[in-house]
């Protein structure tokens, strides 16, 4: 059966919108929730010479992401990611993709992420030290420079705090470039002198030679540090022994730079502006803390204890999931519902989407994290929240994630209240993760 058979409902677009891979001109988040609320659970349409789905039944999601994991590749998004990010475990496919998961899994493990929790609350201790009363701060680019400290030195046992504006500024640099690099004829783009086109180059050369940086310092002095690079430089393949090259060990470790701070450093963000807005939930928060830490540093064991702030960070992460899309290329032919999608078409999943779908969360667009229950969470399908992704290619740092999030959150509200600076425009930007368009400035007042 072809798609003209059974097509989907869905938009019909200019010619020239069309033409380009850019939904809703610019405004994607409106678009695909446009366009899911006027035509359900599959939506077709054409874009950029793609054939697209926008799928959003949780069902549906999961049996892409993980029982049918096997008929799908990575999509249009990632594949041009690896300009950037090369061929490491968030672009890498097949044997490649596993091999390198299982090599990296151990930097993951449960006791070994324990040991980073002291690492994540030292240098949310320095970010809190360095405020002022009374200061206004882009509290966007506080978090970025704290969770780039936190993976520089859990994952590569190095101080980058002081690269942290380089890295950030490289980093945007980069990120402006994600809609760019998804226009038909983008590698024609590149080399041209577009200014967004020559501003990713230079940042994609800064990056590289950070983390090249780091490679070679850690050749040069063969210690074996216990981390994630450590691991990288030492691991072998079962089958002919050799080692990873000095360009593999890069796409890893750039993997896991960029995605293991930009998604938390976004998810950081966004809880604070939403306990600004919300100052209920905010007192909740310092009350909880007060009483957990009794003016101690927080430490993993008490994350239990910390549940409403676990709460607070669960439904920022429902309602601004850093994640925001998540998109797949059909092998061969695939059934969704009564439809069929060609091969090579792609399915787009989005938890900013489905994680605000009436059917299911009350309010679903209101900040409740009282609403996750335990009650809650067991009636809740599978992949009605999903802000990890899911299947094999699951976030592999989701538990470090988690911790960071909760200490983080923690050891800051414990010693500042954080309130948005009245007019500041506070809009989504939606491009490799869910950013903040202008920043997130804000007032931080010593409690």
């Amino acid at each position: 059966m072809s798609v003209a058979v059974a097509a989907p409902p869905g938009p019909k677009l200019s010619l020239l919108t069309s033409l380009a891979y850019r939904p809703g001109g610019g405004n994607p988040l409106d678009f695909f929730t446009s366009i899911a609320r006027e035509y359900g659970d599959v939506v077709y349409y054409r874009m950029g010479g793609e054939q697209l789905f926008l799928v959003g039944n949780p069902q549906q999601v999961k049996d892409i992401l993980v029982t049918n994991n096997r008929n799908f590749t990575k999509s249009r998004g990632l594949e041009r990611s690896k300009r950037l990010l090369g061929n490491g475990l968030l672009t890498s496919e097949g044997a490649v993709h596993l091999r390198q998961r299982r090599l990296m899994q151990p930097a993951f493990h449960r006791e070994r992420i324990a040991g980073y929790g002291s690492v994540m609350v030292e240098y949310a201790d320095r970010v809190r030290r360095s405020w002022i009363d009374g200061a206004t701060l882009d509290v966007a680019r506080e978090m970025n420079r704290l969770t780039l400290s936190i993976v520089g030195k859990t994952l590569f046992d190095a101080d980058v705090e002081s690269q942290a504006a380089a890295v950030g500024e490289a980093l945007t640099g980069v990120v402006e470039s994600f809609w760019l690099m998804l226009l038909p004829f983008s590698s024609v783009l590149e080399r041209l002198p577009v200014p967004k086109m020559r501003r990713a180059r230079v940042a994609r050369a800064r990056l590289d030679a950070i983390i090249y940086r780091f490679i070679a310092d850690r050749r040069a002095s063969g210690r074996d540090h216990g981390d994630l690079l450590s691991m990288l430089l030492a691991a072998q393949d079962e089958d002919d022994g050799t080692v990873m090259t000095d360009q593999q060990v890069r796409d890893e470790a750039m993997t896991i730079f960029l995605a293991g701070h930009e998604t938390t450093a976004n998810a950081l963000t966004w809880t604070w502006y939403l306990l600004s807005q919300n100052p209920d939930a905010a007192a909740r928060v310092h009350e909880e803390v007060d009483r957990v830490l009794q003016g101690r540093l927080p430490s993993m064991a008490d994350i239990p204890s910390l549940a409403y702030v676990e709460r607070v960070v669960t439904d920022s992460m429902r309602l601004y999931p850093p994640a925001w899309i998540v998109g797949r290329r059909a092998i061969a032919d695939y059934p969704v519902g009564p439809y069929v999608a060609p091969a090579r078409s792609i399915l787009i999943m989005s938890p900013y989407i489905i994680q605000r779908d009436s059917r299911f969360y009350a309010d679903a667009d209101r900040f409740v994290p009282d609403r996750w229950t335990p009650e809650f969470k067991a009636a809740l399908p599978p992949f009605a929240y999903f802000p990890f992704g899911g299947g094999p290619r699951r976030c592999i740092g989701e538990s470090f994630a988690w911790m960071e999030l909760i200490l983080v959150v923690a050891a800051i509200a414990q010693q500042w209240e954080l309130h948005l600076v009245p007019g500041h425009p506070v809009v989504p930007q939606p491009v490799v993760t869910l950013r903040t368009k202008h920043g997130m400035r804000m007032t931080v007042t010593r409690r």
